[in-house]
């Protein structure tokens, strides 16, 4: 079901972007958005990783120096039947993670210092393991293009009024001319429905490396504990975070309540820590649950 609602979510993030090139500037117009978006996401998708690690100032670990973390990577990612993937460490006292990289091969899991220090070890196992699910299921490339695809609605909508102010709006020609009602909507309206549908998209694929997290540990009240230190921590100690890169974290690094909450990357803890603990009465007695397939 999370496959098909991402699915969907993606599609409708396409038709709104040509829609916008559309209605500001015809089908020139929609022609130059899809272009837009397809150059903006493949430089996402091939430099995004070095881009956020080093936003961070996330530096590589390896087995000498984190023994039994990396001994712990190794082991949750035999059992998601993943190559390890290399291990980052971010030093900051925000207990939180994210996974990166282009495809499973050049996957990424990065670590902060506040994160080892608050959790246990059944709980850490729990977030490595929802990252790793996040590299199997290839969500970096669905999130990429999804936020890559609302940034360039956001910015075809910002040139066609900053070109708007200055007189150089397309008149009429042989396709009929441009709505200024419609296109005046699009530019307010565009950007608005694409980050809503970015949103969406970022909330499935949270529930979804949650649940494939818990098969992949076997362990879902660690990770349902683990979100809910993870959530009290992060309010403690704020993280200087980009708001570009909070769909990555396994819990959002910004904050907001009420109207902020219907932008949110993250779906709310307490939900995501129900489901959980109903997968765990699903799977109570039947052994360690397997990844799904």
């Amino acid at each position: 079901m999370n496959t098909l609602k991402t699915f969907v979510l993606m599609a409708a993030l396409t038709a709104l972007a040509l829609g916008v090139g559309f209605a500001l500037g015809g089908r020139g117009g929609m022609a130059i958005a899809l272009v837009f978006a397809l150059v903006m996401n493949f430089g996402s998708y091939w430099f995004s990783d070095r881009i956020v690690l080093g936003m961070y100032g996330a530096r590589p670990v390896g087995p000498n120096e984190a023994p039994e973390l990396y001994a712990m990577l190794e082991r949750l990612s035999r059992n998601a039947d993943l190559p390890t993937p290399r291990l980052y460490l971010m030093d900051t006292p925000t207990p939180n993670a994210f996974a990166t990289g282009r495809d499973p091969q050049h996957g990424v899991v990065a670590v902060t210092t506040g994160i080892l220090q608050i959790l246990s070890r059944d709980e850490l196992e729990g977030v490595i393991a929802h990252e790793l699910a996040h590299i199997k299921n290839r969500d970096m490339l669905t999130s990429t293009i999804a936020a890559t695809m609302a940034g360039a609605i956001t910015s075809i909508a910002q040139m066609a009024m900053f070109a708007g102010m200055f007189g150089g709006g397309r008149g009429d020609d042989e396709e009929g001319g441009v709505n200024p009602l419609a296109a005046l909507l699009m530019m307010i309206l565009g950007p608005i429905a694409a980050a809503l549908i970015q949103m969406a998209v970022s909330r499935s694929r949270e529930y979804a490396a949650d649940a494939d997290g818990a098969r992949i540990s076997g362990k879902p009240l660690a990770l349902a504990s683990a979100l809910m230190r993870l959530e009290q921590g992060a309010q403690a100690v704020p993280m200087n975070a980009n708001p570009a890169t909070a769909h990555m974290f396994i819990v959002s690094p910004l904050h907001g309540g009420g109207l902020a909450g219907l932008f949110s990357t993250h779906p709310a803890t307490a939900e995501r820590v129900q489901r959980l603990r109903a997968l765990n009465e699903e799977t109570a007695g039947a052994g360690r649950p397997r990844l799904a397939r």
